[in-house]
């Protein structure tokens, strides 16, 4: 027989469930680290969980739930540097060739990239894959974090301004003030837009399968026929980045691509990119987890490549964690 309590928690279950995946987006656009945003959601169901009979529908259950959540999200940024990109934190590299410059352990916190299989509502794949791609979401680190909470809730997830002032326990003129200051903010910050092309284009799995094949084949000519005149390169945790597709050939054919077979990749999709999980061979033969990178493919070839070198992302994106040699 079924207690008052377990009828409790599968009525909570069934009404909030559903909203996880675009909590969880939501949590990673405010944090930009898709570990800490598990753990946010995980306390956002908690906290709605004990506080659920002061919920007295006032609002949709949604919207509560954005409330929580958010609130999560600015209590944790608090004591928390903003994540970044090498990107951030310098000029591009185009001194002599050498090995990428490492940034110290602790001194920045990175970016980190997210697998789009863990918030992907398949009917609105399409229309969130925008607010979650790398370039956006590293403009919003840079937001202070009450203007960044504005921003996504009334331009990514649609709210009102009466609504986000509810969610956020302020008024609507403030609201207001916010998204203007925010809006300008990242117009400061905002690269040239670009056209990116949809994981699912022929074209953008072109790209990536040529790009795999060359790493794979450790072959800088067939880098150089995906890779756009303009490209750039960059890499956690290296604080060295590369602008030009001549200065990115460079290091990577001195300093990275080894010989063929060091490199196997497995395809996937993060942050509404094409992505692949990296596995680098090891003395016995193995390929080991080494990272998740996540390509910026144009109609004119790949604008951006970014690379996460954390072998515990690629278990994150529900990948191997080695391949057989």
């Amino acid at each position: 027989m079924r207690t008052s309590t377990g009828r409790d928690e599968e009525r909570f279950t069934a009404e909030t469930a559903r909203f996880r995946r675009e909590l969880l987006a939501h949590c990673y656009r405010m944090t930009g680290s898709a570990h800490d945003a598990e753990d946010l959601v995980q306390e956002t169901y908690l906290r709605a969980w004990r506080s659920r009979g002061g919920f007295e529908g006032r609002a949709s259950i949604r919207s509560w739930l954005y409330a929580i959540a958010t609130n999560v999200c600015l209590t944790a940024l608090e004591p928390r540097r903003n994540r970044v990109l090498p990107s951030g934190l310098s000029d591009p590299y185009d001194g002599p060739t050498r090995p990428p410059a490492q940034v110290p352990p602790g001194e920045v916190s990175w970016l980190e990239p997210l697998a789009e299989y863990l918030v992907a509502d398949p009917a609105a794949v399409a229309a969130g894959r925008e607010s979650l791609r790398l370039a956006l979401v590293v403009s919003l680190q840079h937001l202070p974090a009450r203007q960044r909470a504005i921003l996504i809730l009334r331009e990514v997830l649609a709210f009102t301004a009466p609504e986000t002032a509810r969610i956020l326990g302020t008024t609507t003129a403030a609201v207001k003030s916010g998204l203007q200051r925010a809006r300008a903010r990242l117009d400061e910050l905002a690269a040239p837009p670009e056209d990116l092309l949809e994981p699912t284009d022929r074209r953008a799995r072109a790209l990536l399968e040529g790009y795999v094949t060359a790493f794979e084949r450790s072959d800088v000519g067939l880098l150089e026929q995906v890779l756009r005149v303009d490209a750039t390169l960059e890499a956690t945790p290296f604080r060295d980045w590369y602008a030009g597709r001549v200065s990115c050939l460079r290091v990577l054919g001195t300093h990275v691509l080894g010989a063929p077979g060091d490199w196997r990749m497995s395809a996937t999709t993060a942050n509404g990119q094409p992505a692949a999980a990296v596995y680098r061979r090891d003395p016995a033969g193995v390929h080991r987890a080494h990272g998740i990178v996540v390509l910026a493919p144009t109609s004119g070839g790949i604008s951006r490549v970014v690379e996460f070198h954390d072998p515990a992302l690629v278990a994150a994106f529900g990948l191997a964690r080695a391949l057989p040699g």
